[in-house]
């Protein structure tokens, strides 16, 4: 069995469909490795392989019927339609389950007028069985789901059913409307930010917005209101959402009400507070900004720096003069992040002279602030920064010529590129395949100039994420270079009979899972990794963590309410561990607590990951599961921009 699994490992993980040792795989005697090979046609991604997912919906045993459901979502073909349909309209309800909910889940990720359609019968079809109290599962995984179809969802249907039913219909229906801000949803959103249960206001309070006031036709001073009454909330998650909601209304009137919550006794509430604030403005938020700036946790000063710079710039710019000269570069970071908001000369020769700074992570903040500050300027010296040392200073310069190219780009923009080949991330390599294929659209002399220059310089290219940027930006040099897929993963055989022993074999025939305990300044954090699921996911970290890549790290990333992430050796989040991961998306979902990978785009997994603080349904089968926080949530949700690692250590 270990040398099945290991075939199934490798053709997965180069993103090759080899379709003998797949169909193979999907006819072995052992479920196991059926449900493996199941994956691995869904991650792979080729439509080749939806026939044999749709024979693997008959599969004996169900796990590997489930696998196969969620496969043919990850591979979005509609040909599949008429299969999915047939399961989930045809079969009794007394016989539905989980494979059942995992076809409504592909029904819905597959998306277009015919799924909607689909899904819609079902709903209704299924009506009644809802008001009589007996609610099938397939209705609370259509509900849902039903944000995935976008403007085709059903929106009456789940809104009538978010109306009558049960809790879990009710709480599914309202994620899909408030995740889509449906206007047709607008009483359902109304009622369910007064609703007993904390989740469901956290979904309302998160979907009213201003601008979905002005869609829905509804008041926006009573919709303010009735959030500024949210942000007292006994719970701290919906009270993070209030006044992330109450921000968009930009009304110095309701500023009051935030500031009160910035003595909150939960940190991240803090955090949303004075982001509001700055948010709102008003007479009297500068005075609560610059209370903050200058003192306490550095997530809170950051805030506070930030919001002064867009409600005082006079004061935030006497402000700004300080950080931008102290000597934590964290600190000069948000001091040139703060310049680029307030504008001005001022802001903008001082955002120049931020980028000589001794550290290029400084000097990457201040030309994205000097950007926001004057896109003249920062596209006046992009071509000066194209050879800077710092990877992401290219990628940023890149990204600017890209918008407005010139024909005499090309020769700097390759310069560029071979610069790039020693960067430990690959960022600036696509930015620069980027610009060069705007350059080749300004004309066929471009074109020309860019294709010979560049294939001169560069016949091969051995990164299948340029390989890919190129198949999108420049196809005549990729169709030199060769696709993007498959990959060559450095790894042989026995690599992957190894980690199919060690990480799927063992823990599917009832070993522990893999832990982790991570020592934070807040406290301890204990995770169970998923290492059947997300095997090559798995070994990666493990490898990062047995080499203690990540002590002495930061959570360079907290989005209250929503993430807090680790794992960038820059702490910026730009970098990474120097090598590339394809995603092993699978059937966990991200509740909270939920530990997964971090991406730039499919396929670019490396050692950023983050941990949920409350459910977030829209990133299921897009980010990688690898684990859950079995023990120290509270440190979790204690946790701000910039607090400390510890360690990492397994367990």
């Amino acid at each position: 069995m270990v040398d099945a699994l290991a075939g199934i490992l490798a053709a997965e993980d180069a993103r090759r469909y080899d379709a003998p040792l797949l169909q193979s795989a999907a006819h072995h005697p052992d479920p196991i490795v059926r449900r493996r090979a199941a994956l691995a046609l869904g991650r792979i991604g080729d439509p080749a392989a939806t026939s044999t997912l749709l024979e693997l919906l008959t599969d004996p045993d169900s796990t590997v019927q489930q696998d196969a459901a969620f496969a043919l979502g990850l591979l979005r073909d509609p040909a599949a339609l008429a299969r999915l349909r047939d399961l989930v309209l045809n079969t009794p309800p007394g016989e539905q389950g989980a494979t059942h909910a995992e076809a409504v889940t592909a029904i819905a990720k597959i998306g277009g007028g015919e799924a909607a359609g689909l899904l819609e019968e079902l709903l209704v079809r299924r009506m009644a069985e809802v008001e009589s109290g007996n609610v099938p599962l397939v209705v609370v995984q259509a509900l849902g789901e039903a944000w995935r179809l976008g403007n085709d969802m059903p929106t009456t249907v789940v809104a009538q059913l978010a109306e009558v039913g049960q809790p879990p219909v009710r709480h599914s229906a309202v994620y899909s409307l408030s995740r889509l801000r449906a206007p047709g949803g607008a009483n359902v959103l109304l009622a369910a930010a007064n609703d007993p249960d904390p989740e469901l206001r956290a979904l309302a309070a998160r979907a009213l917005t201003r601008a979905y006031a002005d869609t829905a036709g509804l008041d926006p001073g009573g919709l303010a209101t009735r959030l500024s009454r949210l942000v007292e909330d006994d719970d701290p998650g919906v009270r993070i959402n209030a006044l992330r909601s109450l921000g968009t209304y930009q009304e110095s009137r309701f500023a009051g009400a935030a500031a009160d919550r910035t003595s909150d006794p939960e940190p991240n509430v803090r955090v949303q507070a004075l982001a509001t604030v700055g948010r709102l403005g008003g007479s009297d938020a500068a005075a609560v900004l610059a209370e903050h700036v200058d003192g306490g946790p550095f997530a809170l000063r950051r805030e506070a720096l930030l919001g002064l710079a867009r409600v005082d710039r006079g004061r935030a710019i006497i402000k700004s003069a300080a950080w931008i000269t102290d000597e934590s570069w964290q600190m000069r970071a948000v001091g040139a992040q703060a310049l680029g908001l307030i504008g001005g000369d001022t802001a903008v020769a001082w955002l120049g002279s931020l980028l000589e700074d001794a550290d290029m992570r400084v000097a990457a903040r201040a030309f994205g602030a000097l950007a926001d500050a004057s896109r003249a300027q920062a596209r006046a010296v992009a071509r000066e920064l194209l050879l800077h040392a710092d990877p992401v200073v290219r990628t940023l310069a890149a990204g600017e010529i890209q918008v407005a190219p010139r024909g005499a780009d090309a020769g700097l923009l390759v310069d560029a590129y071979e610069r790039s080949l020693s960067d430990p991330i690959p960022d600036a390599r696509i930015g620069i395949v980027e610009a060069l294929g705007a350059v080749s659209n300004l004309g066929m002399a471009e074109r020309v100039a860019v294709e010979q220059e560049f294939l001169r310089r560069f016949p091969s290219c051995d990164d299948y994420l340029v390989r890919q940027a190129a198949e999108e930006h420049l196809p005549a040099i990729a169709a030199r270079w060769g696709p993007a897929f498959p990959v060559e993963t450095g790894r042989d055989i026995d690599d992957y009979r190894d980690i199919a022993r060690r990480l799927v074999l063992a823990v599917e025939q009832g070993a522990a899972a893999p832990r982790l305990t991570i020592e934070t300044d807040r406290g301890r954090i204990t995770i169970s990794l998923f290492a059947a699921d997300a095997p090559m996911t798995v070994n990666a970290l493990l490898e990062l963590t047995d080499q203690r890549f990540f002590d002495g790290g930061s959570w360079h990333r907290v989005v209250p309410n929503f993430v807090i992430q680790d794992g960038d050796p820059r702490g910026d989040g730009w970098g990474g561990p120097g090598f590339a991961l394809r995603d092993e998306v699978n059937r966990r979902r991200y509740g909270r607590g939920t530990v997964g990978m971090a991406l730039s785009g499919p396929d670019t997994g490396g050692s950023q990951f983050f941990i949920t603080h409350a459910p977030q349904p829209h990133l299921d089968g897009t980010y990688t599961v690898i684990g859950r926080v079995d023990g120290g949530m509270n440190v979790v949700d204690r946790i701000t921009q910039g607090d400390r690692i510890r360690t990492i250590r397994r367990r």
